[in-house]
């Protein structure tokens, strides 16, 4: 007879990390009421788009896909998939204004939200949008959220409802490594990885996106609403003469009873919800009981964060004023305080998780790149997630004379070696640019060409190689300058870097560290999965 252990409770140790100084003096004020204001401006931007994005593909497309086509909206869908809608829903605004139209959310919801407990990335059609049409924006957001799932471990469960791809842009969509076969490519990868991977047929299935369903380890058909087939009626009428209904060629009962490419045959929409829900519960999991402990909040109110949210790199206040307004009790372990004093390091907790800081406080000298790059090992080593508070000086610094030139060297140098540590880190990494992304400084400072596990922007950041007003130095012509001021202007904003999905997406600033906890637990789940990670075949469906 085997004698069971009790579990034990892991806890971390204590910590009295001092408490950071984040009061607001009178000296302040004229800043943080320029911040406010424009952070005002923002907020009314953010939302205008977030009621675009909410709209899908308007009221004509909804009518017809809710009563003519009998199907739930998409996030109805979600609604009876998910333990509750406190779900974390990544780059909203994609596909917002590009060259080719407006593909609200780029035609599909992707994010992260709980089934059963567990937290598992979604990828969803909307078929209001374009009939559920892919265009590129849509490729790439799906892939994005594939690679969170990869980089998490974290299971993924498609909801399929798509047309295929949308062929005017088909050179943008079908041949390159990153284009729509890498969807597949994978789904095979991630099986082989032990990622779970749940497909339900909720809508169309036709052409490249047949291969969803049946590439993923268990797929749930809708009865009369689902269909998988690479061609449909037309070209078979166009090919063949013959005319089929879509049932017929491709419904539920053909693929549950028929070709085997299904394993549950749903008779209602909710149902194949169930039956995905279920699926998850039989994955090897083992979570660990709710503790409850008290979690001290910030000694300062996060609605703060919106005087504290630069207008520009100029009206930025003391970047431990906002560490103090993220942190368990405003608490705040700083490393080397006094040394490459324009970068901030150290540990903190959010919601409980003990995090490294890494946030900018002035320009990445050579100093703070050596400290940032020391510090970067330190929580790599220690297996501690790593949060980078991005603010990077909006112009490159110049070279007046050869005393200067030889610190830039050495600044060169030392970014260099910060930039290989953050390349390298093993650890989590999650990035928030709360004020200007510009220029080789944003790569120091985990941008999303370092790959983090996830990047958010304030709808008050920048993103550009050089900030607006900051380019006159590197053009000679008057009417270059403006021209160019006004296209960084345009191309700068934070909703055109999250429309292009150069993000996870826009995050109010007053919600950070809600967002930041949300990141942290799933980020963690990783290590609850009891059949571990070895690479190994797919597995192959019949």
């Amino acid at each position: 007879t085997s004698t069971l252990r009790p579990a034990v409770r892991q806890r971390r140790p204590p910590s009295a990390f001092p408490v950071v100084d984040g009061a607001l003096q009178p000296a302040h004020l004229h800043v943080y009421q320029a911040n406010l204001h424009n952070s005002g401006v923002c907020q009314q931007r953010y939302l205008k788009y977030q009621e675009q994005a909410m709209m899908g593909g308007g009221e004509n497309a909804t009518t017809r896909h809710t009563q003519r086509n009998k199907k739930l909206l998409v996030r109805d869908r979600l609604r009876m998939l998910l333990d509750d809608e406190d779900y974390l829903e990544l780059s909203p605004f994609a596909g917002l204004d590009l060259d080719y139209g407006s593909i609200p959310s780029a035609g599909c919801l992707t994010g992260i939200g709980k089934i059963n407990g567990l937290w598992c990335v979604f990828i969803a059609n909307n078929a209001t949008v374009k009939g559920g049409t892919a265009y590129p924006i849509t490729v790439k957001k799906q892939l994005r959220a594939q690679d969170v799932a990869m980089q998490n471990r974290l299971p993924c469960v498609y909801l399929v409802d798509s047309g295929g791809a949308f062929l005017p842009l088909q050179s943008e969509i079908f041949p390159d490594k990153n284009h729509g076969g890498r969807t597949f490519y994978n789904e095979a990868i991630m099986s082989a990885m032990k990622i779970p991977q749940v497909a339900v047929v909720c809508g169309s299935c036709t052409a490249g996106g047949a291969y969803v369903p049946t590439m993923a380890e268990e797929a749930v058909i809708v009865h009369k609403i689902g269909t998988i087939f690479l061609g449909g009626p037309p070209l078979v009428k166009a090919a063949t003469g013959e005319e089929v209904s879509p049932e017929d060629l491709g419904g539920a009962r053909v693929h549950a009873e028929v070709s085997g490419c299904v394993d549950h045959f749903a008779p209602l929409e909710r149902d194949a919800y169930e039956h995905a829900r279920n699926i998850i519960s039989t994955l090897n999991f083992e979570l660990p009981a709710d503790e409850n402990e008290a979690v001290e909040e910030p000694l300062h109110s996060v609605e703060d964060l919106k005087g504290l949210a630069p207008r520009s790199y100029n009206h930025s206040l003391d970047v431990r004023m906002i560490v103090s307004r993220l942190t368990d009790g405003s608490r705040f372990q700083e490393f080397k305080a006094r040394y490459g004093t324009t970068l901030v390091t150290g540990f903190g907790k959010i919601e409980g998780h003990l995090v490294g800081i890494v946030a900018s406080n002035g320009e990445l000298t050579y100093e703070a790149s050596l400290k940032g790059s020391h510090f970067v090992q330190l929580c790599d080593q220690r297996d501690v997630p790593i949060i980078f508070l991005q603010n990077t000086a909006p112009k490159p610094a110049m070279t007046p004379s050869q005393h200067k030139a030889e610190a830039h060297s050495n600044r060169l140098k030392a970014q260099s070696s910060m930039m290989a540590a953050v390349a390298c880190a093993s650890t989590p990494r999650i990035t928030v640019v709360i004020g200007g992304c510009h220029g080789a400084d944003s790569y120091a400072m985990c941008g999303r060409s370092f790959d983090p596990n996830f990047l958010f922007l304030w709808p008050n950041a920048r993103v550009s190689l050089v900030a607006p007003g900051c380019s006159d130095a590197l053009v000679e012509e008057e009417h270059d300058v403006t021209h160019l001021k006004k296209k960084l202007e345009e191309e700068s904003s934070a909703f055109f870097s999250s429309a292009r999905l150069w993000d996870d997406g826009v995050i109010l600033p007053q919600d950070t560290r809600k967002v930041l906890n949300k990141c942290l637990k799933i980020i963690k789940q990783q290590e609850y999965q009891l059949s571990k990670e070895r690479l190994r075949a797919p597995l192959l469906r019949m």
